[in-house]
């Protein structure tokens, strides 16, 4: 069954089913369609055929007009819209599977039997138009994913030996180089060569400024180029693209069921069955007791509709699918429905430190010049970044990045020689010059300055030590260290707010270093030296105790705990391939910010199912019991039960507004304090 016909039934026409997911080839493509037009569906097509010709019979009907003028007329509203339901209802009979859409047209043509032909139409009219209705949301829903696709262009203009050449965006491989003109889309995920310039990621990022790019800097594809022009190296395949992936994992996501949907689904046919005996008891009964015929087959009718569970059955999906497209367009790739469910489910974090937490790559933290070297910071980092410069080491190339930032000169080296495990040796200035670790059992106290703290053991300082000596003599020392990524602390509160605990730091690093990321980002529980089967041991003790971990990591020694968790998390970009494989969702850009974000969306998807079980079950009920008790007019349970579908399925649909997406808790909270407005 398809998506669509999965969430609305078999009203949805299979116009909508082909194709199900925008094709990658995006050079085969026109011109993109942002939104769907409302004639462009044939349920709308048919919907408005039923209406106008209801419309148009209803005053001649009224004005006690014969027969023949109005009769063709509301033949026409039933055939426009009731074909499409009936044909579906039957086919699904035959699978032995009864669809809550026959059960509608079966009402609307029983009520056409006894002469309540105005009524058995207005049920139709009121049907198809709630189909169509649904039909846009889905089709809207679609939009924003193939919107993503719709922005990156059909071609890019790849830079080769012999000039310059237009080729189809599908055509280009990871190490082709791009020429990306002032004003042009971005054709790839990629790396700038050379050139500044600035980008507007606004559609992938959700930046609201456009960002400098310099060389070395990454883009994506779909982002648009401001007035500098760029040379890019494509570094991701056109089919897994941050955009590609997204409207992947979103096709994919849409093939799942979350546990409430399955519950439905569940008793969704028994429920079928029941309406159905309780129609021919609420039809039977009263007949047995002398009641007209008409009134208890009316009543039956009513009774029928009323407890139709079409509201029931769309109560679930829509907010989740909704969500996962949210969440997509803002780099964090949900993998299924019960994926975001479980995420909105977690009580307790778990986060790994290094690429988590952490760059994942050393930076220079500490200068420190030896007295009487006649160096300044300045002076000793060009010197250590000179003789390093030829090495692929990456201290090295840390070491380098730090002069580079400071706009350091760097002096030709000659005669550079590395040796595995201690570091380089290179002349720079007709002066031999060392860069390396101090030596394990090197005296620290003999080889230290005594007026200087230039050497601090490595233990002490959290990170790497790297002596520099220039013929022979100390002249200073580097700390080189993995600093926590700038939203790390705040990623920390976020969690600790959501989930009512701190996380727990789970890592092999040693502890000293382990304790210096948690001091950084307020994590006061800190378990270090771990191998990969204790991280799945602290993940398992910690939902024995009956928590519900979120385990976030990005290497394959954190794939383990990453399945063990309830909820598992990988940071996209230096993420393993294990461990994004395993993982439930994936935070494309590595934006820590992004998880909490996506924990609250979660929950606010949660919200709206509740919402719409809530509105869905009050409806049936109140119906039903007015019906019983009372007397329903059948227009009035169409209206009722048609309303409550259409209110439950536009309600799930909210999670599409940008307002739905909040890196911080405070951006929903109100001036006085208050807990954030529900979605």
């Amino acid at each position: 069954m398809s998506l669509h016909a999965f969430l609305y039934g078999a009203r949805v026409s299979s116009t909508l089913d082909s194709p199900p997911v925008p094709s990658l080839d995006v050079s085969a493509r026109t011109a993109p369609r942002r939104r769907t037009r409302v004639l462009a569906l044939p349920e709308a097509r048919w919907a408005l055929l039923a209406t106008a010709a209801f419309l148009s019979a209803l005053p001649l009907h009224f004005a006690d007009a014969p027969g023949w003028t109005y009769g063709p007329l509301y033949a026409i509203a039933y055939l426009a819209g009731g074909w499409e339901p009936l044909l579906e209802g039957l086919r699904a009979l035959r699978r032995t599977t009864l669809d809550v859409d026959l059960l509608m047209i079966v009402a609307a043509l029983g009520a056409a039997a006894i002469g309540q032909v105005l009524d058995g139409a207005l049920l139709i009219v009121i049907f198809a138009t709630s189909g169509a209705l649904e039909a846009l949301a889905t089709a809207r829903t679609a939009d924003s994913v193939r919107g993503l696709l719709d922005l990156a262009p059909a071609t890019a203009t790849r830079v080769t030996a012999d000039g310059e050449e237009s080729v189809p965006v599908s055509r280009l491989r990871v190490g082709d180089e791009l020429l990306i003109r002032p004003g042009e889309r971005i054709g790839a995920d990629g790396r700038v060569l050379d050139g500044t310039s600035e980008a507007d990621q606004a559609t992938i990022t959700g930046e609201p400024l456009p960002v400098l790019k310099t060389p070395g800097d990454e883009v994506f594809a779909g982002t648009l180029n401001g007035t500098g022009a760029l040379r890019v190296r494509v570094e991701r395949d056109p089919t897994d693209s941050v955009i590609a992936r997204i409207v992947t994992l979103v096709e994919e996501a849409s093939r799942t069921k979350a546990p409430t949907q399955l519950f439905i689904e569940k008793i969704e046919q028994r429920y079928a069955v029941g309406v159905v005996a309780a129609t021919l008891t609420v039809f039977a009964v009263p007949l047995a007791f002398g009641a007209d015929l008409t009134g208890a087959l009316l009543r039956a009718m009513t009774f029928m509709i009323v407890a139709s569970p079409c509201a029931v059955v769309l109560a679930t999906m829509p907010p989740l699918l909704s969500a996962i497209a949210t969440a997509g367009r803002h780099g964090v790739l949900v993998k299924s429905a019960l994926a975001m469910e479980r995420l909105g489910e977690i009580d307790t974090a778990a986060l790994d430190k290094t690429g988590t937490l952490t760059e994942g790559a050393p930076e220079v933290t500490a200068v420190r010049p030896a007295t009487g070297s006649g160096l300044d910071e300045d002076a000793l980092l060009a010197l250590a970044a000179a003789a390093e410069h030829p090495s692929e080491h990456p201290l090295a190339r840390a070491i380098v990045a730090a002069a580079r930032t400071r706009d350091l000169r760097l002096a030709p080296a000659r005669d550079f020689a590395a040796k595995p495990g201690h570091g380089v040796t290179a002349t720079v200035d007709g002066r031999v010059v060392t860069v390396g670790r101090p030596d394990p059992g090197l005296d620290t106290d003999t080889h230290t300055d005594a007026n200087t703290d230039a050497y601090t053991d490595t233990d002490v300082e959290g990170g790497t030590v790297v002596r520099v000596e220039r013929d022979g003599a100390l002249v200073g020392t580097l700390v080189l260290a993995d600093r926590p990524r700038a939203d790390a602390a705040e990623t920390a509160a976020g969690l600790t707010a959501l989930t009512g605990t701190s996380p727990v730091l789970l890592t092999g690093d040693n502890p000293r270093a382990a304790a210096q990321v948690a001091t950084a980002t307020g994590i006061t529980d800190v378990r270090a030296s771990l191998l990969p089967e204790d991280k799945v041991t602290a993940v398992r003790e910690l939902q024995r105790a009956g928590r519900k971990v979120l385990f976030v990591g990005d290497g394959v020694n954190d794939a383990p705990a990453l399945a063990a968790a309830h909820s598992g998390i990988a940071m996209g970009r230096a993420g393993s391939d294990l461990a994004l494989e395993t993982a439930d969702a994936v935070v494309v850009r590595d934006e820590l910010a992004a998880i909490p974000a996506v924990v609250r969306l979660s929950r606010a998807a949660r919200r709206l199912v509740v919402q719409n079980l809530l509105v869905a079950g009050t409806f049936i009920t109140v119906l039903v019991l007015w019906d019983l008790l009372g007397h329903l007019p059948l227009p009035l349970g169409v209206a009722g039960h048609e309303g409550s579908t259409v209110l439950v399925g536009l309600n799930g649909l909210r999670l599409l507004r940008e307002s739905a997406w909040r890196l911080r808790e405070s951006a929903g909270r109100r001036p006085d304090g208050g807990r954030p407005r529900a979605l």
